[in-house]
């Protein structure tokens, strides 16, 4: 009797769907802001932390390093110790994507545009 009905029951399925999806990635999102990574080079002189999403959000420099003539050592550990934290960041933001699209029976190959 309403053969076009069932387009509309399928329609609000899968906007309920996006809707969910949205929230899972708005939570994601929070998550990944509040979850850290720690780079370091040196041996540990030199520490930067950063969140999943590769926010650079402290440098931690141990005193010893700080010698005059030994300026472009100290550049290159810092830089170093960026570069580690934001690879640790990046690897950290792609597992919980894939975690996120594995809870939603997605492929956890999947690339997600976030």
């Amino acid at each position: 009797m309403f053969k076009g009905l069932g387009g509309i029951a399928d329609m609000g399925k899968m906007m309920k769907a996006a809707q969910e999806m949205k929230s899972k990635m708005d939570a994601l999102q929070a998550q990944l802001d509040a979850i850290t990574v720690v780079g370091e080079s040196g041996a540990g002189l030199v520490k930067a932390t950063a969140t999943a999403k590769g926010e650079l959000t402290a440098l931690d420099i141990d005193p010893s390093i700080f010698n005059p003539t030994e300026k472009e050592v100290v550049e290159d550990l810092i830089l170093a110790a960026i570069k580690d934290a934001q690879s640790k960041a990046s690897e950290r933001h792609e597992k919980e994507m894939r975690a996120m699209a594995e809870s939603m029976g997605l492929p956890a190959d999947m690339k997600m545009p976030f």
